[in-house]
């Protein structure tokens, strides 16, 4: 027997397909007028929504719902109500619940279940010191690499891996390669290009002592056709001490806008003077996410 929530989540994909059509309106004008009323959904989420292959259940995606019923213009709760309850959780290899890991992801479910075939055990021991990413857009606006450094310390005995979420919100592009570079080896990786996903342990040297920090360095590098690239931001589910983005255009966009949002709050959002180079800096930052959006370059 199908569980409820599989129901539901096929009376939602069907009822938001047919306010698609009677509406008229491609995806890309919907995420744009999502987008001009304060919500963010990714072309990606949009079209899982309304294929059946996942569904909106954290609260952001339920404030996304409420506004899609205005865009599509259909009366209030035609598509809240075929939502239903909740979906069922399975079980997790690690004693830190996937679904935690992936609970600032837009879409969940294809993250837990790439999250579920790596070893997360040490998460929470692990206090986020300080991260930097650099991100590489090419001149026909393309991201062509991501590079990261993170400074971890142990909270206990054992720490031993980094584990690396990444993810494409183009599905039809071939994921980066995942190259370790200081003080850290591939351990498994979870490649899951119909999902625009990549999962990835990075282990350390050996074993972590309490108290002990390590230094570790990765980056991943796409290849052509270059995923687009407008905008990149990092989820954070612990906080960090120290965070900080850079992102390096070979061509400077026409505008750029950084943002960030805490847990549940609003989200917050400042304009910055575009150039070759952009960067923030966030400190004791998170739960949450932090990025940069931009568009199109010069």
């Amino acid at each position: 027997m199908p569980d409820r929530s599989e129901v539901a989540s096929d009376e939602f994909a069907t009822v938001l397909r047919a306010a698609i059509r009677a509406r008229g309106l491609g995806l890309e004008r919907i995420r744009d007028r999502l987008r001009a009323q304060g919500v963010t959904v990714s072309l990606a989420t949009l079209s899982y929504w309304q294929s059946g292959r996942s569904r909106p259940e954290r609260r952001d995606s339920l404030v996304a719902v409420a506004l899609l019923e205005s865009v599509l213009e259909v009366p209030a709760g035609t598509l809240s109500s075929s939502l239903g309850p909740p979906r069922r959780r399975g079980r997790w290899l690690s004693t830190v619940p996937s679904s935690e890991v992936a609970a600032y992801w837009a879409e969940p479910d294809p993250v837990e279940d790439a999250v579920s075939e790596v070893d997360i055990r040490w998460d929470e021991r692990l206090t986020r010191i300080s991260q930097h990413d650099r991100v590489y857009v090419g001149a026909e606006g393309g991201e062509l690499a991501y590079h990261s450094r993170q400074v971890l310390r142990a909270e206990a005995d054992g720490p031993d891996r980094w584990v690396v979420i990444m993810h494409l919100d183009e599905h039809d592009r071939p994921l980066p390669a995942i190259r370790p570079l200081r003080h850290c080896h591939l351990g498994r990786v979870v490649s899951r290009p119909a999902d625009g996903l990549l999962v990835a342990e990075l282990l350390f040297d050996r074993p972590l002592r309490k108290g002990e920090t390590v230094i570790t360095e990765h980056e991943l590098v796409n290849s052509p056709p270059y995923p687009p690239a407008d905008n990149y931001e990092r989820k954070f589910r612990l906080p960090v001490r120290e965070y900080v983005l850079e992102i390096s255009f070979e061509h400077p966009p026409a505008w750029c806008e950084q943002y960030s949002q805490l847990d549940d709050d609003a989200e917050q959002v400042r304009a910055v003077d575009p150039g070759p180079a952009v960067h923030g800096v966030a400190l004791n930052f998170g739960p949450g996410r932090y990025g940069f959006r931009w568009g199109p370059q010069l």
